[in-house]
This record gives C-alpha cells, structure tokens and sequence, in this order.
C-alpha cells in the first residue's frame, strides 16, 4: 500500500498539483475502482469510515484532477456525470437492466467507419457506450 501511495503523490506532482489530503484521497478512491462512480458515490465511499471530505472538497479535487488529465468524465447516460481513472483510449458497456459499467478496450470494436457523415464535419474523437445486457442480467 505505501508503494501505491507513492505513486498516487508522484503522480499528482507531476502533473504540478499539490498534493492534499483530500485530493490524494480522491484520486487514490478512483484509481481503485472500475465501477466509474459519480462524485457522490466517492464522496460517499471517502466517508464511510469518518468525515474526511465535504461534497464541495471532493466536486473541487475532480475538477483539479480531470484539468491536468488524470480522470476523466464519462457521461453514459442523461443527467449522470461519471468519472474514471483510466485515461487511456477506451469505450463502455452498460448494462440496461443493473445499470454496472465496464471497460471495453479500444482494440475490441473494429470497423467504425464515419465515411457517410456530411460535408464539412471533422471527427477529432469519438467514444462509443454499448448497452445490452451483462451477464448476470441475462440469467434473471
């Protein structure tokens, strides 16, 4: 565990943010998770044990973390606001009826074409959120 908080503070200072015990504290709740948890869901995991963060602190510290690059927001449905650590190049699955999310990597959808779109628009990036059923969905 020390060797991971290690990185989290070096990473934070690498990308010039000072390290404070909240901002770690989120960055670090988020590198821990693939669930993609909305700010409320952190704020809520942070202080499961004792206050450590207000709703502001925790809304603030994702702010400062997405500016620099290392979260992401990830909107995969109307009026939610998700957010991720993983940066990389990625797309999503959602499940329709339980509502959990995961990763799909960028390798794994082939032949998107955007060859019909019209004249004078230009694709700089695109992300694409799948919605089916997971498993577990599936047996019920």
């Amino acid at each position: 565990m020390h060797k991971q908080a290690n990185k989290v503070v070096q990473i934070l200072k690498e990308k010039g943010l000072r390290v404070t015990p909240q901002r770690f504290a989120v960055y670090a709740n988020l590198l821990s998770r693939t669930d993609h948890p909305t700010a409320e869901q952190i704020y809520q995991g942070l202080n499961q044990v004792e206050p450590l963060s207000s709703q502001a602190t925790v809304y603030s510290s994702l702010q400062a973390l997405r500016d620099v690059g290392l979260v992401r927001e990830v909107l995969l449905e109307e009026g939610v606001c998700r957010y991720d650590a993983n940066v990389e190049l990625h797309h999503h699955f959602r499940c329709k009826s339980c509502g959990c999310i995961e990763d799909i990597a960028w390798e794994q959808v082939q032949g998107v074409s955007f060859g019909q779109l019209r004249p004078g628009l230009k694709v700089e990036a695109y992300e694409l959120t799948v919605q089916g059923l997971c498993d577990r969905c599936q047996g019920e």
